[in-house]
Parts: C-alpha cells; structure tokens; sequence
C-alpha cells in the first residue's frame, strides 16, 4: 500500500484526501446569529453526534484553507452561544449548495437560499421552516485546533429542544431514514443521496456476542472462496450450532447432497439472506 506521511505533501493535498477518504460526511446546516442580531446560514460536513447524555453534536468550523480566516459561523459562537443545527435532505441540496458561498458577514444566506426564518423556542438563531428535522443548541465549547488555514475548530453544541416532520417518525418515534432522504458529502463537489435501496441491516452484538472469526474451523476458511463480510456473518452466531440439527431440515439435506457439485456457492446464498444458522449447518456437515 502507498504510504503518506500528512505533513510532507501540502495543505491542499492533504484537504482533498481527507475529504474524499472520509465518507459519507453527514451536513450540519447551521444558523447563527451575530452581535448585532444577523442571522447567518452555513453547511458544515465535518460534523456527527458524540454523546446521547448528554446529547452532544459537533461541527467543525475551520478557518478557510484559502485565506486563513475565521468563518462567520466562528464569530458567532464566540459572541453568542448558541446555534441551531439542521439535518438537510435532498429536497434542499441545491439551496444549500448557495448558503456555501463566502458572503459578507452583513449578508443573511437564508435570503440568498430562499430559505424561511422561523422563530426558535429556547435559542436566540432563528431555524430553518423547510428543514426536516432542527436541533436547537447550546454552546458549551469551541476548541480551537490550530492557527493556520485549513485548522478545525470544534463548535461543542448541547440540544436543548429538538424539531422533527412527524411523518418522519416510526411507530417507536425513531427517525425513518428512507423518508428523510438525507444527504451527505463525499469528495470534492459530490454529494450522496440515501434511498431505500441504499440502506441495508446488519445484526449488533449488543446481548450477545458473536463466536468471532477464530472460531470458524480452518477448512472453511481455507477454501478462500467466502470474503470478510461473508466470515463476519458466520462469526456474528452466538453459538455454533450442532450438526445433527440438519436432520430436522429436509431442505438443508437436500443442499447438502447438491453440495459438492454447486461447491461452496450455496453457502453464500444462504448468507446473502441472512440464513446463518442454516449455512453454519451445512457447512459442518459436509465435511
């Protein structure tokens, strides 16, 4: 593999790796307010949630890279502790896109992006009436990173009320990701949509945890024909099952019977569709 070392190649370089490395970057669409009541409007992508309790979100808005600046978002905070924080989707991207650009601090990007002011509760920036979901926050912190162009600094926000579309909502009151339709950065100018078809399950050892890889016998492994993600499947079981549990399967003898001509191929079937227990089974039974 190609070897970097971040401090010999440049600022620029440096900038474009990460941010096209380090992907899917969610947006923090941000609305601050300066001393003078100004309201501001800026996307952040170095951004996520760090703590549920408290419920911490944390943006990073760096001095420009091109003229070692602070950005307006910065001075806002400083000045007034509070922001609010949006969770853009695709319907808005476009608009977005405009709020990016350097404006004057004196000019309001919720007027350059066509974007409606609506009165916050608990916080004194004003939010975003067509954003789907909206934080109102508190600043705790800015932890500044740096001196020079390009350096982060970490904008530390407390929610204190949260604005959601309950269409949104499941049943359970948890966002549906399909219905959102969120956006994130990659690298450069692009973006990413997430859609339905984008979106898969994966089961999270939270009760019990899995046998892990090196329980899995050699054999299996050695056939070199099941990639990492199709081991972590057969690593995720809680317990490997006992091989005589086939015979209460008249479907699992028959694959085990077809087995040899169609090779271990069926076994990446059964794990494509979640059938784990069953592909453990006729794997410990073919040999």
């Amino acid at each position: 593999m190609k070897k970097i070392i971040p401090s010999e190649i440049g600022l620029k370089a440096i900038s474009n790796f990460i941010t096209s490395a380090v992907v899917p970057r969610p947006i923090a669409f941000v609305s601050t307010i300066n001393q003078n009541g100004q309201a501001n409007l800026s996307p952040f992508s170095f951004f996520n949630a760090f703590s549920s309790d408290p419920p911490i979100l944390i943006f990073s808005a760096a001095k420009s890279a091109l003229t070692g600046k602070q950005k307006d978002t910065y001075h806002n905070v400083k000045a007034n502790a509070e922001c609010v924080i949006h969770i853009a989707n695709y319907a808005m991207v476009e608009q977005l896109s405009v709020t990016s650009g350097a404006y004057p601090s004196d000019v309001n990007e919720f007027v350059k992006g066509g974007f409606t002011e609506e009165k916050s509760i608990l916080v004194k920036p004003p939010r975003i009436k067509e954003a789907p979901i909206a934080f109102e926050c508190k600043v705790t912190q800015v932890i500044e990173l740096g001196d020079k162009g390009g350096a982060g600094n970490l904008v530390i926000c407390e929610m204190v009320m949260i604005h959601v579309d309950e269409d949104l909502l499941d049943e359970n009151g948890n966002v549906i990701a399909e219905k959102l339709d969120p956006i994130a950065r990659l690298g450069y100018n692009n973006y990413v949509r997430f859609t339905k078809e984008d979106i898969f399950e994966t089961p999270k050892p939270l009760k019990a945890y899995g046998v892990g890889v090196d329980a899995i016998p050699q054999w299996i492994k050695a056939e070199e024909v099941l990639i990492g993600n199709e081991l972590g499947k057969l690593a995720s079981i809680a317990e490997i099952p006992n091989k005589d549990e086939i015979n209460n399967d008249s479907e699992l003898v028959e694959l085990i019977s077809d087995y040899k001509a169609q090779s271990i191929h069926e076994i990446k079937r059964l794990l494509e569709d979640n059938k784990i227990k069953e592909a453990w089974l006729v794997l410990l039974n073919v040999k």
